[in-house]
């Protein structure tokens, strides 16, 4: 009878070790740039075409950063006896993106932020640990978005005689910059045909950014970028400096909130006013 029992207390045991190990959450996998700490599981994930997140690059400074975005997150068994402290974890990245030839751009005891090339890519990687062995990446490899919408210069004029603006979202900026991206060009050439079919059409070009960094340095950013965009018209398209002038708005007229990341966008953004 002790036996018995002693068999189906075993059984029983490891009935119960079985149901305690946690399996990754559905569709979730590692990120191929790394492995996983060990007796660990995947929360939750989430991966997007196109992002813009922000990486902390200095105490209190932050970076954004465009381009195929993941966020994993990872959580101990409850099997786990000993689980790795803060800086454990947060060591074990930095030292893994250091042996590819990576560097560690900002740590601290529960973050740190990498970067790291590989052939043509460039990944931004944020690391951050929790003191119960938790801890969470977020990866953006760095790249241009692929543009799903053309400018229309018909949609322009409809926008501009029923509100007097229009929003352009195809023109594009290297990231903190008034360098205007090559794929920009095709809006850039809706707006140039929008003015030549209307030859009596005179407009403001106004530039906005979305909330991140300083009030002074966003103004002259969107101010830099709306006359950059002019200037391309100007040189560009043939069309007369005369009829445009350039204001930069900053981010003081947001169409969506700025607390995430897909309001950001539709904030950054050019728009075209009526004199």
């Amino acid at each position: 009878m002790k036996k018995v029992l002693r068999v189906m207390v075993g059984a029983l045991l490891l009935a119960a070790g079985a149901a305690a190990e946690q399996k990754d959450a559905t569709g979730c996998k590692d990120h191929p740039l790394f492995t996983r700490m060990p007796e660990y599981w995947i929360h939750n994930c989430r991966q997007t075409q196109f992002d813009s997140i922000s990486f902390e690059v200095a105490q209190g400074k932050k970076t954004a950063v465009e381009g195929q975005f993941w966020q994993v997150s990872y959580y101990p068994q409850a099997t786990l006896r000993e689980k790795p402290s803060e800086l454990q974890i947060i060591r074990n990245f930095e030292n893994a993106v250091q042996k590819l030839g990576g560097k560690v751009v900002f740590s601290r005891k529960s973050l740190s932020t990498l970067v790291l090339t590989q052939g043509d890519n460039e990944f931004w990687i944020e690391v951050t640990a929790e003191f119960t062995g938790k801890h969470g990446l977020r990866i953006v490899q760095r790249g241009a978005m692929q543009q799903d919408i053309a400018a229309n210069a018909a949609a322009f004029s409809n926008d501009i005689r029923a509100t007097g603006h229009a929003a352009v979202y195809g023109i594009t900026f290297d990231t903190d910059s008034a360098s205007i991206k090559p794929e920009s060009a095709q809006a850039i050439g809706e707006i140039a045909k929008l003015l030549k079919g209307d030859p009596a059409l005179k407009i403001f070009v106004v530039g906005h950014t979305d909330a991140t960094g300083s009030v002074d340095h966003n103004l002259k950013l969107s101010q830099d970028r709306a006359q950059a965009v002019l200037q391309a018209l100007v040189r560009d398209h043939g069309i007369a400096a005369a009829r445009l002038r350039s204001f930069g708005c900053g981010p003081f007229a947001p169409v969506a909130s700025n607390d995430s990341e897909d309001g950001k966008a539709k904030n950054r953004r050019v728009e075209l006013v009526k004199q």
